[in-house]
């Protein structure tokens, strides 16, 4: 059973993705964030309509937001969508 999306949920799944897949965030900055000088990013929070990455780049550091192409419903769809946008990344890449 997946777990609604509630501040607890977005710290668990910030804390993975930056602790097991910190290179996904980085591609999450900089291919949907525009951040494309991004040296650093961090995830630091998600919500049914987006994520929210601090990212570290030459000029210094900022905040940014990337929406969802859909509204999450809970942390299975988050889990499942954050794959989505990987792997479309990797794939305009290749």
């Amino acid at each position: 059973m997946a777990d609604p999306l509630t501040p607890a949920v977005s710290d668990r799944i910030c804390r993975h993705m930056n602790e097991d897949h910190a290179d996904a965030v980085l591609v999450y900055a900089k291919v949907y964030g525009g951040a494309t000088e991004a040296t650093a990013a961090t995830l630091t929070g998600i919500t049914p309509a987006a994520m929210v990455l601090d990212v570290v780049e030459a000029t210094g550091a900022r905040s940014l937001q990337v929406s969802f192409d859909h509204e999450l419903q809970d942390s299975e769809d988050a889990h499942q969508t954050l794959i989505a946008m990987l792997r479309s990344a990797r794939a305009s890449k290749a």
